[in-house]
C-alpha cells in the first residue's frame, strides 16, 4: 500500500511536471485608456493562473491611428513577438491579411452569444479575425447639478438646446472660474474626430461618409450644415483648445469640474464616479443630442475585440486567451469595475451588473441603434478615407476654410481615391 502511494504522488508529480514543461508565455498588448490597462493585467493573469501558462502585457498607445500604424508597421514584418491584439472595430479589414481565423477555435456557443451586428463585424472572407470585447457608443455627459442651478430641469435633447444651455452655464461660472467651458469632445485631427463628426453630420441627417453601397455622400446640405454648427461653437462654448483634446484630454477637463457638457465614451463614467473625481455623484450620462427637431439622435459605433497575429506561434493557447477575456464572466467584471460595455445581451439584463452601474439600464439603444463607420465598404482603403475626413472637418472647425469649401474639396479627394471601386 505504501508503494502504492509512491507510485501515486510521483505519477502526480510527472503530471505536473508535463504541465509545466508544455507551459508558454503568450503575449498581449492592450490600451491605456482609462483602466483598460489595468483590467487587462488583472484577467490576464486569472487565465495564466488557471492554464498554467503565462502572459506578457503589453501598452500601446492610445490614440488609434497611431496604435494601427503600430500594428500594420509589426504585422507586415511577420512579427511574432505580439501573439493577441486588441483591435478597433475599424481594424479587420485592414489587417485581414495577418489575422488568424478563429472559427476552429472559438466553441459556436460563444460565438453565438453576442450581439449580431457586432460579431459579424469581426467576420470577412468568411473567417472569424477577432472576438469582440467591449463595444461603445458616444455618450453625452452633463452636469446635473449646474442644470439645476441655470433653471434647466432637463438635458438637452438637441445640439442647439445644448449650446443654449452650454452658453449660460458657462457665462455664470466663468464669473468665478476663468478655466470653465460649456462643452468639450474629441477635436484632435485623428480617428476620434471622425467619430464625433459622423455623429454631428448623421444626427443632422446627413448620411455616413460614405453609404453601405460604395457612394460617396459627403458633401450635401445637411452635412454642411451641421460643421457649420460645430464650427461656431469652437471659442463659444468649447476652449479653443479643444482642437488638440483626445479621450483623456477632454475628460481631464471634465472631471475636474471645469465642463458643463462633454461627449465621451461609457468608460469615462466609473472614472468620473470615483471617490476622488470632482464631478462624482453630481453628473450624469445620456444619448447624445438630436441635429435640430427633424433630427436623430446619432452615436458612433465604436469597441474593440480580440484577435490574434496568424505569425503567433502558439495559435491554439492564444485563442484560448481571447476566448476567456471575451467570455460571459469577464466581460460582466469589466462592466462592473470599468464601465466597459458588454458585446453579451443578456448582460444588459442582469441584476448585479445593473446594480452596480444602473446606467447600463439605458444603454442598450444607443448600442443597438449605433451608426457605423464606413470601414467594411471601403476596406483596404478605410484609413485613408477617415484621415481626409478628420482633415477637412479639423480644418472646418479650426476655421481654415468653410464647411461647404472643405466638405466639396473632400468629395473630390475620396472620388480619386475611390476610382473604380473600393
Amino acid at each position: 500500500m505504501k508503494h502504492r502511494y509512491i507510485l501515486m504522488a510521483l505519477i502526480a508529480g510527472g503530471a505536473a511536471f508535463s504541465a509545466s514543461a508544455s507551459a508558454v508565455q503568450v503575449s498581449i498588448v492592450c490600451g491605456a485608456v482609462g483602466q483598460e490597462l489595468t483590467l487587462c493585467k488583472e484577467e490576464a493573469d486569472a487565465w495564466a493562473a488557471k492554464t498554467g501558462n503565462t502572459v506578457r502585457v503589453l501598452d500601446t498607445v492610445n490614440s488609434t491611428t497611431d496604435r494601427l500604424a503600430y500594428y500594420q508597421q509589426n504585422l507586415s514584418a511577420g512579427n511574432s513577438d505580439i501573439d493577441v491584439y486588441e483591435v478597433d472595430v475599424v481594424y479587420p479589414g485592414l489587417l485581414k491579411n495577418y489575422l488568424l481565423d478563429l472559427t476552429p477555435y472559438i466553441p459556436k456557443v460563444d460565438r453565438d452569444q453576442h450581439f449580431k451586428g457586432i460579431f459579424e463585424n469581426n467576420i470577412l472572407d468568411g473567417k472569424l479575425l477577432a472576438m469582440p470585447w467591449f463595444t461603445d457608443g458616444g455618450l453625452l455627459y452633463y452636469r446635473k447639478d449646474l442644470l439645476a442651478k441655470y433653471g434647466f430641469k432637463n438635458p438637452p435633447k438637441t445640439w442647439q438646446e445644448m449650446a443654449m444651455q452650454a452658453k449660460k452655464i458657462q457665462d455664470g461660472e466663468q464669473k468665478t472660474n476663468k478655466n470653465f467651458y460649456g462643452y468639450v469632445f474629441q477635436g484632435k485631427a485623428y480617428e476620434g474626430l471622425t467619430c464625433d463628426a459622423l455623429e454631428w453630420i448623421n444626427s443632422f441627417k446627413g448620411g455616413t461618409i460614405i453609404d453601405s453601397k460604395g457612394t460617396i455622400t459627403i458633401n450635401n446640405p445637411n452635412a454642411i450644415a451641421a460643421l457649420s454648427f460645430f464650427a461656431k461653437q469652437i471659442k463659444l462654448i468649447s476652449p479653443p483648445a479643444v482642437t488638440t483634446y483626445d479621450e483623456e484630454g477632454a475628460r481631464a477637463v471634465w472631471q475636474s469640474g471645469n465642463a458643463a457638457f462633454m461627449r465621451n465614451w461609457p468608460y469615462a463614467y466609473s472614472l468620473s464616479e470615483a471617490k476622488d473625481s470632482p464631478v462624482a455623484g453630481r453628473f450624469g450620462a445620456s444619448a447624445l443630442p438630436k441635429g435640430g427637431v427633424t433630427g436623430q439622435s446619432s452615436a458612433a459605433q465604436g469597441g474593440w475585440g480580440l484577435a490574434v497575429s496568424k505569425f503567433s506561434k502558439y495559435p491554439k493557447e492564444s485563442a484560448s486567451l481571447v476566448q476567456y477575456l471575451s467570455s460571459n464572466a469577464v466581460q460582466k467584471e469589466r462592466a462592473i469595475k470599468g464601465s466597459y460595455n458588454p458585446t453579451i445581451p443578456a448582460l444588459y439584463k442582469d441584476a448585479e451588473l445593473l446594480k452596480a452601474t444602473p446606467i447600463f439600464g439605458s444603454l442598450y439603444d444607443v448600442f443597438t441603434g449605433s451608426v457605423a463607420r464606413p470601414a467594411t465598404i471601403t476596406g483596404a482603403k478605410y484609413n485613408q478615407v477617415s484621415s481626409m475626413f478628420w482633415t477637412a472637418v479639423s480644418n472646418t472647425i479650426q476655421g481654415t476654410g468653410s464647411a461647404a469649401t472643405n466638405l466639396r474639396n473632400l468629395e473630390s479627394q475620396l472620388k480619386a481615391l475611390k476610382g473604380a471601386g473600393w
